[in-house]
C-alpha cells in the first residue's frame, strides 16, 4: 500500500517544507490550500483547494491518507489566535478521524512560562503566562484527549525556507549593513530549528508512528545558539556578499524591549512578538532523547551551511563551493 499524507495548510512556510520532504521520501502528498490560493509547481504534491472546515470533501479527496499534518496557523496576532487556534485544531482532528489517520502537529515553546527550566523535556509542566502560550497549552490538551493518534513534535525558533520568524523578521534585516539585530541578551542560548531538518524529522516520525501510543510529544533539539554563535556563523555569507571585510564579524546590536513595544502600537504582529519576549531572557534547550530513541540521530544540517542557505533565500544567492552534504547528529 502506498504511503499517503495530507498536509493542511501546505502553502505556508512549514506546510510547504514538510510537503516537499514527504514527497522526496516517496510519499503521495495531498496539499490542502484555501480555495483560490495560488500554488507553486512542485513535483509530487497534489493540491486540494478545499476549505479546511469541509471535512467530508477533504476526506474524500485525500482518501487513503494514513497521516495528516496540521500546518495551519492563524495570522500572528492575538485576535486571530484567540479566534482560530482551537477551531482549526478541531477541524484537523475531525479530518484525521474521518480518514482513520495519525495527526501530526508542530509544537512550539510558547507553552512554557518565564519560570520554565533551562532544559525542556516532553513531560515538563506547561505553565504558560501569555495568551498565545495558554492557547497552545489548551490546544495540546485537546489533542491528548482525542481518540485520534496524535503526535506533537516541538521545536524552537524557525530559520530557513520562508519568512515570518525572529530570524528573518528581526535578525537578518540589517545584515547588508553589517549589523546583526539580536532580540535576546548576550550569552542566552535558545533553540533553533532549520526548517528542512525539522521537516525531515516529521517524515521519519511518520514512518515510525506505529511504535507510538495514542498521544506522543517529541522534542526536536536543533541548534542551541546565542548571539555570539550567530555572529560567528553569519560572517561567512556576509563576507561572500561584500557586506563585511574578510576576517570581520557583524556588529551585534540589541533589540530593546521599548522598541518592540513601540512597534507593537502600530503592528499587531509586533505586539504578539513583544508578548513572548520572556523566551529571550532566559536560556533554554529542548531534550530530544525520546525523538532520537524513535528515529535515530536527529536530522541536522551543518550550521554554516544552514545559515548560508537561509541568508541566500532572503537576500539572494552568491556563487558557493560549500559542501552540500547533510549530516546528522544526536
Amino acid at each position: 500500500m502506498s504511503k499517503r499524507v495530507l498536509i493542511l495548510g501546505a502553502r505556508g512556510r512549514f506546510g510547504l517544507s514538510v510537503a516537499r520532504a514527504f514527497a522526496a521520501a516517496g510519499w503521495q502528498v495531498f496539499g490542502q490550500v484555501r480555495p483560490g490560493a495560488k500554488v507553486p509547481s512542485t513535483a509530487g504534491i497534489e493540491w486540494l483547494a478545499t476549505d479546511i472546515h469541509d471535512t467530508e470533501a477533504l476526506c474524500r479527496e485525500a482518501g487513503g491518507a494514513q497521516v495528516v499534518v496540521h500546518a495551519l496557523n492563524p495570522a500572528y496576532t492575538l485576535a486571530a489566535w484567540q479566534a482560530e487556534v482551537l477551531p482549526l485544531t478541531e477541524a484537523a482532528l475531525a479530518i484525521a478521524h474521518g480518514l482513520g489517520a495519525t495527526l501530526m502537529v508542530p509544537g512550539n515553546v510558547y507553552n512554557y512560562g518565564s519560570d520554565a527550566p533551562t532544559l525542556l523535556k516532553p513531560d515538563t509542566p506547561q505553565q504558560a503566562d501569555t495568551v498565545l502560550g495558554r492557547l497552545r497549552v489548551v490546544m495540546e490538551e485537546r489533542l491528548a484527549a482525542s481518540t485520534v493518534q496524535t503526535v506533537v513534535v516541538r521545536a524552537g525558533n524557525f530559520f530557513g525556507q520562508g519568512t515570518g520568524s525572529w530570524f528573518d523578521t528581526v535578525m537578518a534585516k540589517e545584515l547588508p549593513k553589517g549589523i546583526l539585530r539580536y532580540p535576546g541578551a548576550p550569552g542566552v542560548h535558545t533553540a533553533w530549528a532549520y526548517l528542512p531538518d525539522l521537516a525531515q524529522a516529521f517524515v521519519r516520525v511518520a514512518e515510525k508512528r506505529s511504535e507510538l501510543g495514542t498521544h506522543a510529544v517529541l522534542h526536536f533539539a536543533g541548534h542551541n545558539l546565542c548571539a555570539s554563535d550567530w555572529q560567528a556563523v553569519l560572517a561567512a555569507p556576509m563576507v561572500a556578499r561584500g557586506w563585511l571585510a574578510e576576517g570581520r564579524t557583524p556588529a551585534v546590536k540589541a533589540l530593546p524591549a521599548w522598541m518592540l513595544r513601540l512597534a507593537g502600537w502600530f503592528s499587531p504582529v509586533m505586539a504578539a512578538l513583544h508578548s513572548m519576549r520572556h523566551l529571550w531572557q532566559r536560556p533554554y534547550g529542548l531534550d530530544n532523547y525520546a525523538l532520537v530513541r524513535l528515529i535515530g540521530p536527529e536530522p541536522r544540517t551543518p550550521l554554516v551551511q544552514a545559515a548560508s542557505a537561509a541568508v541566500a533565500e532572503l537576500h539572494g544567492a552568491v556563487p558557493s563551493t560549500e559542501n552540500k552534504a547533510v549530516t546528522v547528529a544526536a
